[in-house]
């Protein structure tokens, strides 16, 4: 109505960020405020002979030490996990305490033994240093496989072994039948390498105790207030949830690590209270790098069985995941149900079958990171499709094109059990290959060569679930709590509207692209529009952002509020025009009586609704003020086509990334310039994690990539010139037609940018190659190869 869905608006918040006006939590100083730093343990694996913090507790400016026996006797609990597995043979996964403050014995380098507060960051960290500490060091095991092998190390005496679940999906004996009768099987082993997700504003936490009324504020960089208020409240520090209030201010960036639970802003809102004083801890760079969630960390075995021409018959996947010393928040959702029911890809694959054991390991927890998941999945299915092609002698694109649902196949129900409801990529893969000029690929590979380097393309299309299925669905699947999101929209009396979202902002765009959807319904401009989030006293109840669900379920819930709030527009024009209800149109910001020159503004209209000097009051209370609970009805599956090229240097085994094209179908792309922009951010972590990125440990356990020293990160330079483009195709079961948009480059490109790597080093006879593809990495590959032609 409005005309605003589709344009380009540049973003409402940008301002006070540009000009450093943004409110983040490190900005918030409290009255009498005191900081926290804890005693995080230097060993991966040991017992704590003795610890001893008289020392600590007696330096200047100390207000308080805290250890894991002041916990159990506070009574508080261990942080909750909010997913149960079932294994395939019905048993529930392990599901081992997660303690506040360790006892008795550390199980990664960072596990946190004790808490100083203190007068000043100064103070507090002289007085951690004052801690005496006792280790006995014990073996470690930090990769998923060997924890899994008998003897391994275990990370939780209690338990039988390091085994978290052992889980399937699909029709086994379907997949073993397909492999039997294939004319050629292709196969890849790869591991999926351990990232680190780095915002730009690590995770801080600010609690202050408010004594008169017995009831604690707590400031914290979170992508989910509420979901943190039901956690901590309720299972660690047994507060009624109208005593805890969460404020997420101004967040600099999530990616995922700021979805979960933590130990620290339990542990500052419970000090608070005992102290009562303010509490603030900021994390250090390197506290982020040993305790922030860490993501991916999967070895896989996939095969794909086809028939003569190349269609697809049966995939089946074999995957270890690593989840770490604990499981944190949603862990153990992220290598079952956000993983292998992808595996479809955008392929009519008859049969599927895939199996995942989760081991425990003395590692940092592992969580959803952008794309979490559905990143793996398509990974792993974009190499083999690759492999599966050069088995084949088949173009890349030719052999995709051959297996892709077509347009009349939807609602496509997979054989894993979701069901695609829309989609077009054929239609996308042509899109792509125009725009990268794929035909025209080999005479820049021939140019590249009389250079003395090495040029190769790679393809990944991607398709991925977003925003969340219904809340039934994923509780019987396991989860804890539902997926659903709430909205509420008040009209003020001179017209203006203030949007309430239980969705959170952390860098997405929600001011202005909220004010879009609800300025298009009402037709006003999105100036005259507010939104509000991040403050559980003040939104509904609502689960936050992750999973690219902010516009498909928190905009859905929006649109519905608005729809409700037109309505309830057109019941006080048809009062005022003396007309039926059934009568009134709306358009243009205007309620009109059908056939007739009568008619009634928005800000009239917004007036009289507050001024019900005639209302009907038996039949219309006066304002307008309504909230919307939208639980979805499926998933939304964005799709779409990255194509890469690279050339690699063989001399260094610098690889450079040439061109990366992205076509994108989000459905309806509510604000195409912040969508590209989403793109854009999520091909610069793909680009991370494929060529730079990358967690490594020592044979203890030591983290040995615990600070920017040692972990690349992407620059400028790393990344080209993202071409991309839209294939919109509404979704069908949305409100308004979206599908998400926010992981599109961390699901896609890493299969694209991998397959290009291996296609330039393939005139070598190197068939494979893990991320990170750094120059040591790729130029021990091209030197082993080399040796092993010239032997």
């Amino acid at each position: 109505m409005g005309g605003s869905i589709g344009v380009s608006l540049k973003r409402k918040e940008d301002e006070r960020f540009i000009r450093g006006d943004g409110r983040y939590t490190g900005d918030i100083v409290l009255p009498a405020q005191t900081y926290a730093l804890f005693l995080r343990s230097p060993i991966a694996h040991a017992r704590i002979r003795s610890l001893s913090v008289a020392k600590a507790t007696a330096m200047p400016g100390v207000v308080g030490v805290f250890t894991g026996e002041d916990v159990a006797a506070a009574g508080l609990g261990g942080v909750p996990c909010g997913w149960l597995v079932t294994d395939r043979n019905g048993q529930p996964m392990a599901e081992p305490p997660h303690p506040l403050l360790v006892t008795g014995k550390v199980r990664h380098v960072g596990d946190t033994v004790a808490m100083v507060v203190a007068e000043s960051i100064e103070q507090a960290r002289d007085a951690l240093e004052a801690i005496e500490i006792d280790y006995e060091p014990l073996p470690a095991v930090t990769s998923p496989v060997a924890a899994l092998e008998p003897g391994a190390p275990k990370v939780h005496d209690e338990l039988p072994s390091n085994l978290c679940y052992d889980w399937e999906i699909g029709d086994k004996a379907a997949v073993d039948a397909a492999f039997a009768r294939a004319a050629r099987t292709a196969r890849v082993e790869l591991v999926n390498s351990r990232v680190v997700p780095n915002a730009m504003e690590t995770r801080a936490a600010n609690a202050h105790w408010d004594a008169t009324s017995d009831a604690c504020t707590l400031y914290m960089t979170s992508q989910n207030p509420h979901v943190i208020r039901l956690l901590m409240g309720a299972f660690v520090l047994h507060i009624p949830e109208h005593k805890l209030r969460i404020i997420a201010p101004d967040v600099g960036g999530g990616f995922g690590s700021k979805i979960y639970h933590y130990i620290e802003e339990a542990l500052v809102t419970w000090a608070s209270r005992t102290l009562r004083r303010p509490v603030k801890w900021t994390a250090e760079r390197t506290d982020a790098f040993l305790t922030d969630a860490h993501a991916r960390d999967h070895v896989t075995t996939a095969e794909l069985a086809m028939d003569r021409r190349g269609r697809f018959l049966a995939l089946k996947v074999d995957t270890t995941a690593n989840l770490g010393a604990y499981l944190s928040t949603f862990a153990p959702s992220i290598p079952t149900y956000f993983y292998a029911l992808m595996f479809s890809g955008q392929y009519a694959t008859p049969a599927i079958h895939a199996r995942v054991r989760a081991a425990f390991t003395h590692t940092t927890p592992v969580d959803a990171y952008r794309g979490a998941g559905r990143s793996e999945c398509m990974y792993a299915l974009e190499r083999v499709v690759d492999a599966a092609a050069r088995e084949m002698g088949l173009d890349p694109a030719e052999i995709r094109r051959r297996n892709f649902i077509p347009e009349d196949g939807f609602p496509f129900h997979s054989p894993v059990g979701v069901v695609y409801d829309s989609g077009a990529f054929a239609k996308a893969l042509d899109m792509a290959l125009e725009k990268a000029d794929w035909k025209g690929f080999e005479a820049r590979r021939k140019t590249s060569r009389k250079a003395g380097r090495l040029r190769g393309r790679g393809i990944a299309c991607w398709i991925e679930s977003s925003g969340a299925a219904p809340s039934a669905a994923v509780t019987a699947l396991g989860c804890r709590a539902g997926l659903f999101e709430a909205a509420k929209i008040r009209v003020h009396p001179t017209g203006s509207v203030t949007l309430f979202t239980g969705a959170h902002s952390h860098g997405q765009g929600h001011e202005t692209t909220f004010a879009q959807v609800v300025a298009d319904k009402f037709g006003l401009s999105v100036d005259q529009i507010e939104v509000v989030h991040g403050d559980t006293a003040t939104v509904p109840f609502g689960m936050g952002t992750y999973g690219s669900r902010s516009m498909a379920v928190g905009g859905g819930a929006l649109a519905l509020t608005a729809d409700k709030v037109i309505e309830k527009g057109k019941r006080i024009a048809a009062h005022i025009l003396e007309a039926s209800v059934d009568d009134i149109v709306f358009e243009n910001a205007t309620f009109k009586v059908a056939g007739t020159d009568k008619e009634l503004g928005w800000v009239q209209m917004s007036l009289a609704a507050h001024v019900p000097a005639n209302y009907p009051l038996d039949q219309m209370e006066p304002c307008i003020e309504e909230t919307t609970f939208y639980d979805p009805p499926n998933f939304t599956f964005p799709n779409g086509v990255f194509v890469c090229e690279v050339e690699v240097d063989p001399d260094t085994g610098k690889v450079a990334v040439e061109k990366l094209v992205g076509i994108h179908d989000v459905g309806i792309a509510i604000n195409p310039m912040i969508v590209e922009g989403q793109m854009h951010g999520g091909v610069a972590q793909a680009i991370g994690q494929c060529l730079l990125e990358r967690v490594a440990f020592s044979e203890e356990g030591q983290l040995l990539t615990a600070s920017y020293m040692d972990y690349c990160l992407p620059r400028a330079d790393d990344v080209p010139s993202i071409d991309t483009a839209l294939n919109e195709v509404p979704c069908v079961h949305n409100p308004i037609g979206v599908k998400g948009a926010g992981e599109a480059g961390t699901t896609g490109a890493p299969a694209a940018i991998i397959n290009a790597v291996i296609d330039a080093l393939a005139p070598l006879g190197i068939r494979s190659i893990d991320m990170p593809a750094t120059p040591e990495v790729v130029w021990k590959a091209i030197r082993d190869a080399r040796a092993a032609e010239a032997a």
